[in-house]
């Protein structure tokens, strides 16, 4: 199956989409779409496109990485990335082999970003991407979701000689977070629902939010957790701080591939159910949540949450929201 044929596919589902939104579309409008339709059926094996067939005839799978999501996927040199999801990725490549049986797979690694990762997958330039990509039900209409391999959710960054706990301990005090960020609306609502009377400052970037709590401008940073403790192990004075407070608005993270392919991701579903199986899956997670890890040998110190802790039983691929 070429990336041509894979386009192609998109493109027609995207016209029904537009055909079935519009009832009362006009002329032009129809006669593009129809000219979609008819450029698509004439495409060879469009109808049958699946991951696997399109691997075993190139002999070749090509996956996504992300240059700068650490620790999931970030690029150590312009050639390779490392990261927890990469490893992820280099398992599931191991069953591609030995369920096609060749050795000699080809593999190709393209980055993505935050805007290309959908499309690019939909459209067959790439087969697999495993990052840090949230498991929505809107995204869910594009693309499907393997088993979740991590979940993160609004936490607080205080110092440790605060006191601060939980979100109770901050009633009357100042919250900073980055402006924009879905976190300080989390935060907004949970102190209205609970009578906290909290006080919020926007810090411009990540740096500005952590620079006010180490400045004492404001007793607390909310943001996601996995930031946070990344934050926390590049900072000035680590000891000095600490990740505290109940996990709000949680998100999974899983990787993503096609949709209405079900061999594939019974395939990527298996591996990652084997790994979590096997023990290998928390060996992987302390090696890049609780060791250090390169360049610079940062530890994180970010433990397994409760909740992937659940999923390592549960093996859910299931949206929060």
């Amino acid at each position: 199956m070429t990336i041509i044929e894979w386009r192609g596919r998109y493109l027609l589902d995207r016209g029904l989409r537009s055909l079935s939104a519009e009832d009362d579309m006009n002329s032009n409008k129809l006669a593009t779409a129809t000219l979609i339709f008819a450029s698509v059926a004439s495409l060879p094996g469009t109808g049958n496109a699946q991951t696997l067939e399109k691997i075993a005839s190139s002999n070749q799978i090509t996956v996504s990485y992300r240059e700068a999501a650490v620790p999931f996927s970030y690029a150590l040199s312009p050639t390779r990335a490392v990261g927890f999801s990469v490893d992820l990725t280099d398992a599931i490549i191991d069953d591609v082999r030995a369920k096609l049986k060749k050795p000699n797979l080809k593999v190709v690694r393209i980055p993505v970003t935050g805007q290309n990762r959908i499309p690019m997958l939909v459209d067959g330039t790439y087969d697999l991407e495993c990052g840090s990509t949230t498991n929505t039900a809107a995204r869910g209409k594009d693309v499907s979701f393997a088993i979740s391999h991590f979940y993160t959710g609004t936490r607080l960054l205080a110092k440790t000689s605060s006191k601060i706990k939980n979100y109770a301990d901050l009633a009357g005090k100042t919250v900073v977070a980055p402006a924009g960020s879905t976190n300080e609306k989390v935060v907004r609502k949970y102190s209205t629902d609970n009578n906290l009377n909290l006080q919020f400052i926007s810090g411009k970037d990540y740096a500005e939010s952590l620079q006010i709590v180490e400045e004492d401008r404001a007793a607390a940073l909310a943001l996601d957790d996995v930031l946070l403790f990344g934050l926390r192990a590049n900072s000035k004075a680590p000891s000095s701080l600490e990740v505290v407070g109940d996990t709000l608005q949680v998100e999974p993270y899983g990787c993503m591939l096609r949709k209405d392919d079900p061999a594939f991701k019974k395939l990527v579903d298996g591996t990652i159910a084997r790994l979590m199986k096997s023990g290998e899956f928390a060996r992987l997670y302390a090696k890049w949540f609780e060791s250090p890890i390169p360049p610079k040998g940062v530890v994180l110190g970010m433990p397994m949450s409760k909740q992937l802790k659940a999923n390592l039983k549960a093996m859910s691929d299931k949206p929060e929201f």
